[in-house]
């Protein structure tokens, strides 16, 4: 059976940086309330006139022109957002009008923080199906858009960015796919737990409910999925997280047993940007050189609706 891989990534963020000192002078708080609950030191935010389409474009032609490919080869774009304020038309859409696309099919992924991991098993399972061939996958979101800025339990996590991955056809991946059987699912009585409502939108969370979550059910989702790919914990070079706060992703990464892999820690200075989150991270790990071509990443998002979903691929 012909499987899929990952040939290319590419990442992209606004210009604009927002520090915890910045914050302190808009909210009641301070870079050692932040660091200490949370690990973040920066995000980049975006203006008005850099809306969501445009920082996914960005990063997909830098995904585009790293896999040596034109925009009409692509047969699909996916998109997972959640910040995507207009119905019609798609984030999907306009990305392939700025990219000068030929006629992909286009679809947008609405499962906020584990969007792109939804989207990139879609992506395997599209060209599993000979449904396409190449495939464009983006996670892109404006935190910045729906963020409450002034509440500083909200306002001092969230982050704007996008990052974006080339999928082709892989003939000869059957045996050792590039990108392993996905596990998601979902805790739909804590749905609530973390939300993008009301209008305007505004991001809310129960923040201790979902730490105690990750921190205790997850890593043992996780080592599932490990084993539906075939590889142990041991065995990864690299562990992708939803960059949400670094008092998750550590320990997580610990409890999961990855202790020869490199562990993203992009939050530190991005943020939690959503969907964007594990694609922009594991593209700067891969620019930086830290994990090397075809060595066995995790990659696992969870977050609103409480969703989740994870696959090992081989690092492009």
């Amino acid at each position: 059976m012909t499987g899929s891989r990952v040939v290319a990534l590419g990442h992209y963020q606004p210009a604009r940086v927002l520090t915890n000192e910045d914050l302190a002078a808009m909210v009641d708080t301070s870079d050692e309330w932040i660091t200490s609950r949370v690990g973040i030191r920066t995000r980049h935010v975006g203006g008005p006139d850099e809306p969501v389409d445009e920082l996914a474009a960005h990063a997909a032609a830098k995904a585009l022109a790293s896999a040596g490919l034109l925009p009409d080869e692509i047969d699909m774009v996916l998109v997972a957002t959640s910040t995507a304020i207009d119905r019609s038309p798609s984030m999907s859409a306009r990305v392939a009008a700025r990219l000068g696309m030929g006629s992909p099919a286009v679809m947008d992924i609405n499962v906020v923080c584990s969007g792109f991991t939804h989207a990139l098993a879609t992506a395997d399972h599209a060209i599993r199906a000979g449904a396409a061939e190449r495939v464009l996958v983006i996670g892109a979101d404006k935190m910045g858009d729906v963020a409450d800025w002034t509440d500083r339990s909200t306002c001092v996590l969230v982050g704007d960015g996008a990052g974006a991955a080339v999928v082709v056809a892989d003939p000869d991946g059957g045996d050792r796919p590039g990108i392993g059987p996905v596990l998601w699912g979902s805790v739909p009585q804590m749905g609530n737990a973390v939300r993008i409502e009301g209008t305007p939108p505004r991001f809310a969370q129960e923040g201790q409910s979902v730490y105690r979550w990750a921190t205790t059910q997850l890593p043992p989702i996780a080592r599932r999925v490990c084993e539906k790919a075939g590889v142990t914990p041991e065995e990864l070079a690299g562990v992708v997280l939803h960059q949400a706060n670094l008092r998750i992703i550590e320990p997580v990464a610990k409890r999961i047993g990855a202790v020869n892999a490199v562990v993203a820690r992009d939050v530190v200075d991005s943020g939690n940007t959503s969907a964007a989150s594990v694609p922009m991270a594991l593209s700067k790990l891969v620019e930086r050189g830290e994990i090397h071509t075809g060595a066995p990443v995790l990659l696992f998002a969870f977050g609103g609706n409480l969703s989740y979903a994870g696959q090992v691929i081989r690092c492009p």
